[in-house]
């Protein structure tokens, strides 16, 4: 007979973790008595990050008996009590190969229903000393599950749990869990899983990218079930070197450089939208400089375009600006990236600022080239008409399409800048601007320029009702971070590590301009990355969720402990891996 053996609850605390405060509801204690459960929470519960745990679907947890015995045998602890897994409700029986996802249970007075399994989350291991937990739970098929609350009530240990439905054909809580973090990923269980009601929204949608990518027959490497979005792999590993064949000036500021192999044969033509990263040295007895620059031109197999802008102290943008020459060789990466135009045949709006043209630029000439019908909406904002770069060629892809629409804004327009002829309206783009202009909500919208204009677009768009999923956006420096739980600390810029220098080998961290030494005493090169205040996302931090899935630019890495599923080719988890020898990483 299925028992709950206690009900356990706990406050959110404010733990200290690593030199760092973490913010975590995982500490629950038994409870006597009967204890009223609500759609959201058990009276005298609660959680520390409403963003991973809690909601209508994540209100109670549930872990078993026969689970803590197997962790007392695989870990050699005679220590747990009830509540050590973060569980709300002790349970014996009821295995997480027996439940079902809509499962529904009668315990006391209360009604409950099976929605998804346990989230993978670092915190488990603090709560546990044991760092490696999260990805134990899931290696090991015993992840626990939550409750959705269908009648409130009363509860209390030792109340029997009676089984009061279950959907023929629903799957089980271990098959749906190694479904999503296990490799394999069959297209069948897949379609099954999508349509489980019960299952929560975020699951079925991780469910959903992984279908797709099935029906699609494209990338057969990584887990965009888990990961970022990530595009095919890269053609080549590293770097190769290149030849620069001409160089035009776009603007007051902006440069672009035309490149292509130095024997002269063919390239892998970039997606419209991807970037490749430079190897530059400026100086022979100076570190390389890396720099990642979207490919501004028309897709080709000969030759690679990209457009550089010069900025008051940047470096790289003085050098290529000044230095480079054509004839010159540099070392180039292949394409790479997941910002590109997406198929389909319903109106695209490409909006930008700055030298953020390069990669919608790149969209345009696609689909100026394949004469696309659909409705293209060219939005860019910039200061003046001597800092708008490539207004002959976007007015000429414009031309050769036949339903566009143009919108050009000045901040500064000077008096020789023509209102209705070289711009539009003075001031900045704004989803203001975008709704008097008739722009259809439903388009897909791609975003590229300086961080506070994706900051502020992206909100407005969701504000003014656009879907997320149709909102794409690309920036060129260090993406946001996403630490959960950690409570937050004024930001600071990447820098090398405080302390003695390591020795190991040399880890390029190219967005932040970044190249440390690896230190032998750290664990993976998020660690590093940490060290050095270069902006990291992860949260299970033993290579299961992949939300700190990374491009690996150059190098080779090794993994300590292994994921449970690789990323995919190109990329690399930063959470468990170290440096083979040097590497650049896309951070």
């Amino acid at each position: 007979m299925a028992r709950l053996l206690s009900v356990n609850v706990g406050l959110p605390r404010d733990v200290a973790w690593q030199g760092r405060t973490v913010h975590t509801g995982i500490w629950k204690a038994p409870v006597a008595g009967r204890r009223m459960v609500r759609r959201l929470k058990i009276d005298g519960d609660g959680q520390g990050d409403l963003a991973g745990h809690g909601g209508e679907h994540r209100a109670v947890f549930v872990y078993q008996i026969e689970s803590y015995r197997y962790w007392q045998n695989q870990l050699g602890r005679t220590d747990f009590t009830y509540g050590e897994f973060g569980e709300n409700f002790s349970i014996e029986a009821l295995s997480d190969e027996e439940v079902c996802i809509g499962d529904q249970y009668r315990i006391g007075s209360a009604v409950f229903e099976v929605t998804q399994p346990r989230v993978t989350c670092y915190r488990i291991g603090i709560r546990m000393n044991e760092p490696r937990m999260a990805a134990l739970l899931v290696a090991h098929d015993r992840p626990g599950f939550y409750f959705r609350v269908l009648e409130e009530g009363e509860v209390e240990a030792g109340d029997e749990i009676v089984l009061v439905t279950r959907e023929p054909g629903n799957m089980s809580v271990a098959e749906v869990n190694a479904l999503l973090y296990k490799p394999g990923h069959p297209a069948s269980r897949l379609e099954q899983a999508v349509r489980i009601p019960a299952l929560s929204a975020g699951w079925r949608g991780s469910f959903q990218a992984l279908l797709e990518r099935a029906r699609s027959g494209g990338a057969t490497s990584g887990n965009p079930g888990l990961g970022p979005a990530i595009g095919p792999p890269p053609a080549w590993a590293g770097f190769r070197q290149m030849r620069v064949v001409d160089k035009k000036r776009e603007s007051l500021s902006v440069t672009s450089l035309m490149l292509e192999s130095i024997d002269g044969g063919p390239v892998t033509p970039g997606l419209p939208g991807q970037f490749i990263v430079l190897r530059l040295r400026p100086r022979q007895d100076a570190p390389a400089l890396l720099r990642s620059y979207s490919l501004s031109g028309e897709a080709s197999n000969m030759r690679y375009r990209i457009s550089v802008k010069r900025n008051r102290d940047g470096v790289a943008g003085a050098y290529i600006g000044d230095g480079v020459r054509i004839g010159d060789i540099i070392e180039v990466t292949a394409p790479r990236g997941s910002f590109v135009l997406q198929p389909g045949g319903g109106p695209v709006v490409l909006l930008s600022a700055g030298i953020g043209a390069t990669p919608v630029l790149a969209m345009l000439h696609a689909l100026a080239t394949g004469l696309s019908t659909r409705e293209v909406w060219w939005t860019y904002g910039t200061r003046d008409g001597g800092e708008h770069p490539f207004a002959d060629e976007v007015r000429a892809c414009l031309k050769a399409l036949p339903n566009t629409h143009r919108y050009i804004s000045y901040s500064a327009p000077g008096g020789e800048d023509r209102l209705g002829v070289d711009f539009d309206a003075a001031g900045h783009v704004s989803v203001a601007a975008l709704e008097r202009l008739g722009v259809p909500r439903d388009a897909d919208f791609y975003l590229c320029g300086p961080p506070a204009f994706i900051t502020d677009l992206t909100a407005g768009l969701a504000a003014w009702g656009v879907a997320a999923n149709r909102i794409r956006s690309e920036i060129f420096g260090a993406g946001p971070a996403l630490t959960p739980g950690v409570a937050a600390v004024p930001l600071k810029p990447p820098h090398l590590p405080t302390g003695a220098t390591g020795t190991g080998p040399l880890v390029s961290f190219a967005r932040s301009g970044l190249d440390v030494h690896w230190d032998f005493s750290l664990q993976s090169i998020l660690e590093l990355a940490e060290a050095c205040d270069v902006p990291v996302r992860w949260s299970c931090r033993t290579g299961v969720c992949h939300n700190c899935e990374t491009a690996l630019i150059a190098g080779t890495i090794s993994y300590r402990p292994d994921p449970v599923e690789p990323p995919a080719d190109g990329n690399m988890l930063i959470c468990c891996s170290q440096p083979a020898g040097d590497i650049v990483v896309d951070l």
